[in-house]
Formats: structure tokens, sequence, C-alpha cells
């Protein structure tokens, strides 16, 4: 098996805008290492569970070939032109009557809770006290296989290095595909004093250049989504 280009395939898997807008949102809420804990527990389980049944009984499907030549291609196209026309709205400033009514809503929102007349909705209430068992069902649901951890799955099976190699290179793959998640709990359990100081201020850029990050996130993973479509539907 060619090592080379199945870490890259992991590191493909690994930015997909998915898991970078999770682990931003989740940098923002309180108690963000628990979110990240739970939302860490429901990818491992769906990531590991699904590519050791597919890596094992149904690699030479029509179902998984279907999915890898074109299914998920135009995925990465669909999703990247997306992308590209929410960065020409933010840099057009067309949302502006959008931002406004938002403002108007949450503040009367914020009003009608400080006064007592509405409750909290439940995950707000959930993601409020850190609760993982809401990111944990998150991490379980948006964690499916994607285009690279299928063609990855298809080479260990291709190469059928035996069981217990098959089941290691399945949990290797899933633990590069998840690594940026997985790198800022390192923090918190090493240095959490360090950690808790950079999430702050990240918190703190991102309240002061979020809408401009955000532009630049947009037009540069829509280019690459687009980009990897194409070359998939070109050459796979």
């Amino acid at each position: 098996m060619d090592w080379g280009s199945f870490l890259l395939l992991a590191l493909m898997a690994m930015f997909t805008p998915t898991l970078l807008a999770a682990v931003t949102i989740m940098m923002l809420l309180p108690n963000p290492k628990r979110l990240m804990v739970g939302y860490l527990l429901g990818a491992y389980m769906t990531s590991i569970t699904l590519g050791l049944l597919i890596v094992f009984s149904l690699h030479n499907t029509a179902a998984v070939d279907t999915s890898q030549r074109t299914l998920g291609p135009w995925q990465d196209i669909v999703l990247g032109l997306l992308l590209l026309v929410i960065g020409y709205v933010l840099h057009s400033d067309r949302d502006a009557r959008l931002r406004e009514r938002r403002q108007r809503h949450k503040e009367e929102k914020e009003a009608k809770l400080a006064s007592g007349e509405v409750k909290p909705s439940w995950p707000d209430r959930m993601l409020g006290k850190g609760d993982p068992r809401v990111t944990f069902a998150v991490g379980a649901a948006l964690t499916l296989p994607g285009v690279s951890y299928l063609a990855a799955l298809d080479r260990i099976a291709d190469y059928d290095p035996g069981a217990v190699p098959t089941v290691l290179l399945v949990i290797g793959f899933c633990l590069v595909q998840l690594t940026l998640i997985e790198i800022p709990l390192l923090g918190y359990a090493f240095a959490p004093e360090k950690t808790q100081d950079r999430v702050a201020r990240f918190r703190a850029w991102l309240s002061r250049n979020g809408r401009r990050a955000g532009i630049h996130l947009a037009f540069v993973l829509g280019g690459l989504l687009i980009l990897r479509g194409v070359l998939e539907l070109i050459f796979g």
C-alpha cells in the first residue's frame, strides 16, 4: 500500500468544513472542553464503527463504489459553490438587513429571558451547561465517511494486511481525521491554563475579526472543495 497517499487521504479528511465549524463553535461556547470531549466520542463511535463495517464487508459493493466516484465529488462541488455564495453575500454586505433583524430578535429574546417571560430552549440549556450528550449526538451524526475515508478504506481492503492491522489502520485514520479537535483537548489535559488563555484570546480575536475571517474562510474552503470535486470526477 502507498503509505504516503494513505496519510494524504487522512489529512484531506481532517480539513472538512463541518469539523472546522464544529470546533470553532464549541470554542465560543461555555465549557468547550466538555463539549469537545462529547463531540469526539460521538465522532469516534461513528467513524470507527462504520469504517470497520465497510472495510470488512462492504468495500466491494456498488453502493460504496458509487459514493466514491459520483456522490462524493458532486457533494464537494455543491458545498463549495454554497460556500462561495456565502462568502460573496458576506463580502457584499447584502445580509445587513438580516443581521439587523437577528440583532433585534436577540435583544428581545434576552429581555424576555431576563424578565422570566420565556425559558431557554433545551439545546441552549444543555450547551450552556457544557453537557457533552448534545455534542456526542452531533459528532456521531456529522462524522459520516466521506470520499477520502472511503478511498482509504478501499485501499486497506485491497492491501488486506490481516484483521488486527486492519483495525489499527482504521483507528489510526480516524485519529488523524479528528486531529483538529484532539489537539485542543490535549492542551486542556497537559497545559490547561495556557490552553484556556489561548481559547479566550481566540474568542476575543474572533469577536473583532469574525466577519472578515468568515469571508476568507468561505472563499478558500469553497475553492478547495470545488477543486477537489472536479479532480475526483476527472481522475477518480
